[in-house]
């Protein structure tokens, strides 16, 4: 373990660092599992785990700058060489934020030792688990079938039952949090309240395990789980490997899953969720409602407890008004009604989620559904195709109104997808940078309420963390404005 300056004399990194996967579900793998994780086939994977593992190392730092990130340690390697007990990884150039400095004394020689934090090693092998240990039993076995819509299902199931997350399970009550990671400090702030007042009435958090609103629950269910002696709290974060460099694990994360695209991710939080809270964000919030909204709108879901509230302080008022008035002026006033909208009330929120979740819990038992992975709640196919964003497919999306209601927030789902992999992911800032602004195409109406929500959300400051922002895309053949 050495320290070195790297090639940018402005921050250090530790030069060389070996970590072992102890207290990991990697710590013990038979020969062919070990030998599954060095097969050629795996080699293409290498490139996107040690972008993963970086972000990781990296989580302390908020900034949705990859660019920036991937420059600044430009020096970053990853080796993963075999072992006799199985797998061992060697870090070249990693951040020095990742670990614990500290002296020691040997021979009456000072020596300055270096410890990964373990959240983060913890962290570091749950990515090499869900990057290349679920891709290889992927190709191995015929467990897992992602071409149709129950085989979909048992992927997400059997993806997360290898991280471990049912392990804990019973009285545990599974709340989501999605919101941006470019928020004020008093939104972050209040996220952190909201997150108190459910950890104070037992409830477990799931965000995308970012920064921001993500973060912020997190955090105050950590304190309110001390405060009520509650030692196995679980702070899930479920994130992809298109998005995990822009927005790193945070620190209270505990278990992290890496799902293999946005599709399962969102299925994942569908279906491990018991009720799910919205606070101020940007594209990807927008994305992730829209998605919630139109799987509620499918007939099979009518009538299933599955609590909803969009909350945040007094500020945030105008974020919600502008996406309350496109949920009705586009899914429509009847869509609305799903979802409850409580501003500066931390403690109303977690009541009206602690009474959602009792009528949740009264449901699964008497039909019989799971209370850790909800197999009850339809998804359509349409919402669990993965849809990779390019120029061509953008513009040939067609937003129309008069498609069934999940079908219509599907198309509106894909066009948010869009802007944040062009706002965001790596591949995706490439390709605008290259082929400029995304060409959004449809009902002139309904496109107009989807031009209204995007400026709001620019002048709100809301499309990203830090610098000045360039839109990503076009309405029709309309320059964007604000």
């Amino acid at each position: 373990m050495t320290q070195n300056k790297n090639t940018n004399p402005n921050f250090e990194t530790v030069e060389e660092f070996r970590l072992t996967p102890e207290n990991t579900c990697l710590e013990t793998l038979s020969p062919s599992e070990a030998a599954a994780l060095f097969e050629k086939s795996q080699q293409k994977i290498y490139l996107m785990l040690e972008r993963c593992v970086l972000a990781v190392l990296n989580g302390g730092e908020e900034s949705d700058d990859v660019k920036t990130m991937l420059n600044k340690y430009r020096d970053f390697r990853l080796e993963v060489i075999r072992t006799a007990a199985g797998i061992e990884l060697v870090l070249f150039g990693a951040p020095i934020e990742a670990f614990v400095t500290y002296y020691q004394y040997h021979h009456g020689k000072r020596t300055k030792v270096y410890k990964i934090i373990e959240g983060v090693r913890q962290n570091i092998f749950a990515v090499l688990r869900d990057l290349v240990f679920v891709s290889s039993e992927m190709d191995r076995t015929d467990r897992f079938d992602t071409v149709s819509p129950d085989g979909i299902t048992d992927s997400v199931f059997l993806i997360l039952r290898n991280a471990g997350i049912f392990r804990k399970t019973g009285r545990h009550k599974v709340v989501v949090c999605w919101g941006g990671h470019a928020i004020a400090q008093n939104e972050y702030e209040y996220t952190k309240e909201v997150g108190y007042q459910c950890g104070l009435r037992f409830m477990d958090m799931i965000t995308g395990c970012g920064p921001g609103a993500m973060k912020g629950p997190m955090k105050g269910a950590a304190i309110a789980h001390a405060k009520q002696r509650v030692t196995d709290g679980r702070y899930i974060g479920l994130t992809e490997p298109g998005i995990i460099a822009s927005e790193a694990p945070n620190a209270i994360v505990n278990p992290l899953v890496i799902m293999p695209d946005i599709e399962k991710r969102l299925e994942a939080f569908t279906r491990l969720g018991h009720g799910i809270i919205i606070f101020p964000g940007g594209a990807g919030t927008a994305e992730e409602l829209v998605y919630i909204l139109g799987i509620l709108a499918h007939p099979k879901n009518k009538g299933l407890p599955f609590p909803l509230i969009l909350t945040g302080p007094k500020s945030s008022a105008p974020y919600f008004d502008s996406l309350d008035a496109f949920v009705k002026n586009t899914l429509g006033v009847k869509t609305s009604k799903r979802y409850k909208i409580i501003v500066d009330d931390p403690v109303m929120v977690a009541q009206e989620m602690n009474s959602g979740l009792l009528s949740v819990k009264i449901s699964r038992e008497n039909s019989g559904n799971s209370y850790y992975f909800n197999r009850a709640i339809s998804i359509p196919p349409v919402f669990q195709e993965p849809f990779d964003p390019s120029h061509e497919l953008v513009a040939n999306l067609n937003v129309d109104p008069q498609d069934q209601p999940h079908l219509f927030a599907a198309t509106l789902r894909r066009i948010f997808s869009a802007i944040v992999w062009g706002n965001v992911k790596p591949e995706g800032v490439e390709a605008i940078s290259k082929f400029g602004p995304l060409d959004i195409t449809g009902d002139p109406q309904v496109l107009g309420h989807v031009d209204r929500l995007l400026a709001d959300f620019v002048a709100q400051g809301r499309m990203r963390l830090t610098g000045e922002y360039t839109p990503v895309y076009r309405i029709g053949i309309v320059k964007f404005s604000v």
